[in-house]
């Protein structure tokens, strides 16, 4: 089982995920590759004090990229999308 501070990465802000903070309630997280959904959500509700109503994960692959003749690949992660309980939010902006 991972700590409760591990598995939560850092918040995703992005326009897309602005739109479905203000559509579903929904808020979205880097998180461990390794953590599951029993322990996500655990760690939200922990961490900001909401209700967490449901999580979906995927991963999420590493892009290639290039510079001149050399190429690389960036690091995949996973992706964690959670639901709150309808009325509940987090203050996202300020916790960054």
């Amino acid at each position: 089982m991972l700590h409760k501070r591990s598995v939560l990465r850092k918040p995703l802000l992005t326009e897309k995920v602005a739109a479905q903070q203000d559509a579903n309630n929904q808020y979205s997280f880097v998180v461990d590759p390794v953590a599951n959904k029993v322990e996500i959500k655990r760690a939200v509700e922990k961490k900001y004090s909401v209700t967490v109503v449901g999580v979906q994960t995927m991963n999420v692959r590493g892009k290639t990229k290039r510079l001149g003749r050399f190429e690389g690949q960036r690091p995949s992660w996973k992706k964690a999308i959670v639901t709150l309980k309808k009325g509940e939010s987090i203050e996202l902006a300020q916790n960054v």
